[in-house]
């Protein structure tokens, strides 16, 4: 049965209750629910279409960008996709009770190290409504209660997949309280959510650099960073121009608005003369503009001038930043220096470069000759992800599953004491 909460706290604290039932669920109940969570959303298709195209027409009249419109629209193929990932979530192994490590003291006493649930999962994002229905169902399958704060612009459908989702789990039996949201609370559903020490386990953000910045520095509930995504690809001296072109066009115009598209091309200047134009020509081709340093303003026709800021910009739109550099170790400075420690990624045919490369680049995904777009849950093989960590704390890269368990020591002992 649902109980009525009148604050955010006591929304928290019903999903703390829930999340000790959730915890002792086994792996056919967590399965079954998610199954009838993904029934519950593909049935209310036509409910959230209604209640996301009001969210799109205030955001629209509220001058909200085009790439947070783009995060923000779920249409019926978005929606079925949405149950579909539910589904795929259902179907992994269950985390929870895995064996991390095990041994037998000198004196008989054996200790097994397990994986459990963290508790009560809590997020903070931005006009992401996907993010709603991912986090939810990862926090579930790993036995963990859920509070989600998913901001205005998408309250009206983040409202309807809640509903749903609720729904799904009363009618399987299951505590509702154990999926929360403290939209209706406003700003102040997120600051009680950053300072609910003790009640919330583990918070993750989403959303832009400013709203990351601010949940990590004012929370008081450990917080598991996400980051932007200044993405780079090197087109490093033996890179296939094939390859090169549509890695690069890939990465950028796959899906502009998402944190694992490319944002700056860094091409190695003995190749320049022979990658920059086709490149360039063939990102333009796909309504990209390229804000280029004045090495490939030279090799390429329409290419606007490059600042300083543009090295740093995550710009979530059809641009794109392209400096020629002068060798690998250039290449690494400027990724060094730049980089939000995501996604890099190098086409080369030369196996020492790519090596080197994969070795010294510090980020939480590091590849070679392939799309930075790969950087995903879904892709991955999570069925979808919490989000994509850049710390190094715990989890890094992309967050499914496993990231959301702790653990927890058993002892067994036939009557020893310590001497």
């Amino acid at each position: 049965m649902t109980t009525i909460a009148t604050t955010a706290r006591e929304r928290m604290l019903l999903a703390k209750d829930a999340a000790r039932t959730v915890g002792l669920l086994g792996d056919e109940a967590k399965r079954d629910a998610l199954l009838a969570i993904a029934d519950a959303i593909e049935a209310a298709t036509e409910q959230i279409v209604s209640a996301n195209a009001e969210d799109l027409r205030r955001g629209a009249e509220a001058g909200l960008s085009t790439a947070l419109q783009d995060r923000l629209r779920l249409d019926e193929p978005r929606v079925k996709a949405l149950a579909a990932s539910v589904r795929e979530i259902a179907a992994l192994p269950d985390p929870v009770g895995r064996v991390l490590d095990e041994r037998t003291l000198p004196n008989g006493v054996s200790l097994t190290k397990i994986a459990v649930p963290f508790g009560v999962v809590g997020s903070i994002y931005e006009a992401r409504p996907n993010v709603t229905v991912d986090i939810a169902a990862l926090a579930l399958r790993s036995g963990n209660a859920v509070v989600l704060r998913g901001g205005t612009a998408a309250e009206r459908t983040n409202a309807a997949l809640v509903q749903a989702m609720r729904a799904a789990l009363a009618e399987r039996g299951l505590d509702p309280e154990a999926i929360q949201t403290v939209d209706d609370f406003g700003r102040e559903g997120a600051r009680e959510l950053m300072h609910a020490r003790g009640i919330v386990d583990v918070l993750v953000p989403r959303g832009s650099a400013q709203l990351i910045e601010t949940v990590v520095t004012e929370s008081s509930v450990p917080v598991i960073e996400t980051g932007a995504g200044v993405v780079h690809i090197v087109l490093d001296q033996s890179a296939p121009l094939e390859w090169a072109r549509d890695i690069v066009v890939n990465a950028k115009t796959q899906r502009p608005s998402v944190c694992n598209a490319v944002e700056t091309v860094l091409v190695h200047r003995a190749a320049a003369e022979r990658l920059v134009g086709p490149v360039v020509e063939a990102l333009q081709e796909g309504g990209v503009t390229v804000h280029g340093d004045e090495s490939v303003a030279r090799l390429a026709p329409g290419v606007v001038p490059a600042t300083d800021e543009d090295w740093a910009a995550e710009y979530l739109s059809l641009d794109l930043a392209m400096r020629v550099i002068d060798d690998l170790d250039d290449a690494l400075d400027h990724i060094r220096r730049y980089s939000t420690h995501h996604t890099e990624s190098i086409v080369t045919a030369d196996a020492a470069s790519e090596a080197r490369f994969l070795a010294e680049v510090d980020s939480a995904v590091v590849m070679a000759n392939t799309s930075t777009r790969f950087t995903d849950g879904g892709e991955f093989g999570f069925g979808a992800e919490v989000g994509i960590s850049t710390q190094k704390l715990h989890a890094r890269g992309p967050m499914g599953l496993a990231e959301l368990t702790s653990s927890k020591w058993l002892a067994r002992g036939a009557g020893q004491v310590r001497a």
